[in-house]
Parts: C-alpha cells; sequence; structure tokens
C-alpha cells in the first residue's frame, strides 16, 4: 500500500539490466513506491495486482506489445523502454487505447535527457545540410539493429527534409558489399555498431560543401537513463492515449514543459 500522494510502480524485466536500475531508482525516489518487481515468466497482470498505478516495461521484443495491451485493459498506465516497437505495433496500440479512455502509454526509444535533445537538434539542423547520416554505437548484448533511438532520429530528419522540400541525398554508390551502407530508415543511412565496453552511443553526421555538423551522445553509464525514466513515470499518468518520445515532456514539441 502505498502512502498518500505517492505513486505505486511495477516494473516489468526487472531482473534485466535497465530494469534492475530502475527498481533501485525507483526505491529511491521520495514520491514513488515500488509496488511488484516481476521477471521473466511473471505475468503482467501482477502489476494491478500489486495496486500499480504506473508500469514500466523494460522487457523484450517478443514480450512488449503484448504486455502493453495486458496492462492497458487492467487499467494501469505504462512507460515502456523495451525495443522493437514498429509503426504498426503503436498503431495497434494507439487502437486499444480509443477504447481505454483516461489510461496512457509513452513509448520512448531513449530516456537519456541528452539523448533526447540530441534528436530534436538533429531534426532542427536536418532542413539546412545536403546531407545526413547516424551512426549508433552500443554493448554486443543489444538484440535490435539499429537502435530504436537510430531509427527514431532518422525518422526525424527525413520528417524535417520532406516538411522543407528538400531532394534526396547525394549518394553515387553502384557497387558494394551487402550492408555496407547502412539501413535505409526513410532514406537516411543508418549504421550500428557492436562492441564490447560501450552502453550507447549515437552520433549525427550533417554535411555541406566545405562543412561538417556533428552531434553525438554518449551514455557511459545507465543511470544516465533514469531521469527521464522517473520523469516519464511521473507524467504518464496525465497524458491519456498514448505518446511517443520525451520530447513532448521536455517542452521540445512546441508545447511548453510539463515538469521541472
Amino acid at each position: 500500500m502505498s502512502a498518500a500522494g505517492r505513486i505505486p510502480v511495477a516494473v516489468l524485466g526487472a531482473g534485466g539490466r535497465m530494469g534492475s536500475h530502475v527498481c533501485d531508482a525507483v526505491r529511491a525516489a521520495g514520491d514513488l513506491d515500488l509496488a511488484a518487481a516481476l521477471h521473466r515468466g511473471d505475468a503482467p497482470a501482477g502489476a494491478a495486482a500489486a495496486g500499480a498505478a504506473v508500469a514500466v516495461d523494460f522487457t523484450v521484443p517478443a514480450a512488449t506489445e503484448a504486455n502493453v495491451h495486458a496492462l492497458i485493459d487492467d487499467g494501469v498506465h505504462v512507460v515502456v523502454g523495451a525495443t522493437g516497437w514498429t509503426g504498426a505495433s503503436l498503431g495497434r496500440v494507439a487502437e486499444h487505447l480509443a477504447q481505454a479512455p483516461g489510461v496512457g502509454v509513452l513509448v520512448a526509444p531513449n530516456f537519456a535527457l541528452g539523448a533526447v535533445l540530441a534528436m530534436h537538434f538533429a531534426a532542427q539542423a536536418a532542413r539546412w545540410f545536403e546531407s545526413a547520416e547516424v551512426v549508433e554505437l552500443h554493448h554486443p548484448d543489444k538484440v535490435d539493429a539499429p537502435s530504436g533511438t537510430a531509427r527514431h532520429t532518422a525518422a526525424a530528419i527525413a520528417a524535417a527534409r520532406t516538411a522543407a522540400g528538400m531532394p534526396a541525398m547525394p549518394d553515387a554508390t553502384a557497387t558494394g558489399l551487402d550492408g555496407a551502407r547502412g539501413a535505409d530508415v526513410d532514406g537516411v543511412r543508418v549504421h550500428s555498431v557492436r562492441l564490447r565496453g560501450l552502453v550507447a552511443h549515437e552520433e549525427i553526421l550533417l554535411g555541406n560543401a566545405g562543412e561538417q555538423l556533428t552531434i553525438r551522445h554518449d551514455s557511459f553509464d545507465r543511470a544516465s537513463f533514469m531521469p527521464g525514466v522517473l520523469l516519464a513515470v511521473r507524467e504518464v499518468g496525465r497524458r491519456p492515449g498514448l505518446t511517443v518520445g520525451l520530447e513532448a515532456l521536455l517542452g521540445l514539441d512546441g508545447a511548453g514543459p510539463e515538469s521541472r
């Protein structure tokens, strides 16, 4: 039972690298209570059974969408950091939420505040540069490539270029090994590096004749994600429906910051 004014939180994937950090961060927060730490094999229904108002999902791509739908059915708000989301899976969640008024789901490709700002800056800069590519670097235990952050960054760059009426980026490559030019995300090339010792890193490279702009963000420790996770936990209940990314919570969508 949570004390008055405190938010009871359940963590799915509590035994994982990110999940264990989230549990520690929730325990240390003065306005949150850890209602349930759910591990592999535990049903998401355990969140509602424990009285959680918000669930944080840091599971795996194969499980996360089903978890979110189950939590929506139970009336639990959800903050999602698990990877593997697509436009189609996000659309299914949005449709489900339309039948669950008052329930909020926030899916963020990255919870590091610096990473969110880097993505925002890249979208702002993209319409002024002829070329743009994204390089993401992670530890070799990461199961998806490219990362959700890189996909989100590339999609935002592509949208900004389209809105500005820019042509396709120049690339005279005629022959090459498969994958040498990276993945194509809406016309923006994304390259994935996997090396032991890395945590989560991204470089956005933007080029014009005679100049280059590099925007880089580095997470050296998973502690860097916790301020964003806790912000999302505190705000998701005030945002019914689907929210993608932390931009709106930081006032980067033009609506003004929701929390300081």
